[in-house]
């Protein structure tokens, strides 16, 4: 994975204050550990951040890639992830991110199958 300088790389929101990160919908998934593994991934590559909800509850757990300042270049747009419920998941998102994320690198095939696209009110609150 690349180390890029302090704002250089993408930003990655994880939801997690609805029923995204609780055991109440999702009572097999060790949420806090997702949250600390793609943290621990993504030191010095990428701002991991948490959202309280995204408002896409539908598609919990729910991660969304916002392209660096280079991909933005290249013509990214943030990609919205669901169904982020296992630690594969969480490894195959941290890795296409330190491999530059979107605009930058393809994802992996199962990254792929995650990807939804949001209502228009999620996606402008998710970029404030």
């Amino acid at each position: 994975m690349k180390r890029t300088r302090a704002g250089a790389g993408c930003t990655v929101t994880v939801c997690r204050g609805c029923c995204c990160g609780t055991t109440a919908k999702h009572p097999d998934v060790d949420h806090a550990g997702q949250l600390a593994r793609l943290r621990g991934a993504l030191v010095g590559v990428a701002q991991v951040r948490v959202s309280d909800c995204l408002d896409v509850c539908e598609h919990s757990n729910v991660v969304v890639v916002s392209p660096s300042p280079a991909g933005r270049k290249a013509g990214a747009r943030p990609v919205w992830l669901g169904f982020v419920l296992d630690d594969g998941a969480v490894d195959d998102i941290a890795a296409w991110v330190g491999s530059g994320g979107p605009g930058l690198a393809d994802p992996p095939v199962t990254v792929d199958l995650y990807a939804f696209t949001p209502p228009r009110r999620a996606a402008r609150a998710a970029e404030r």
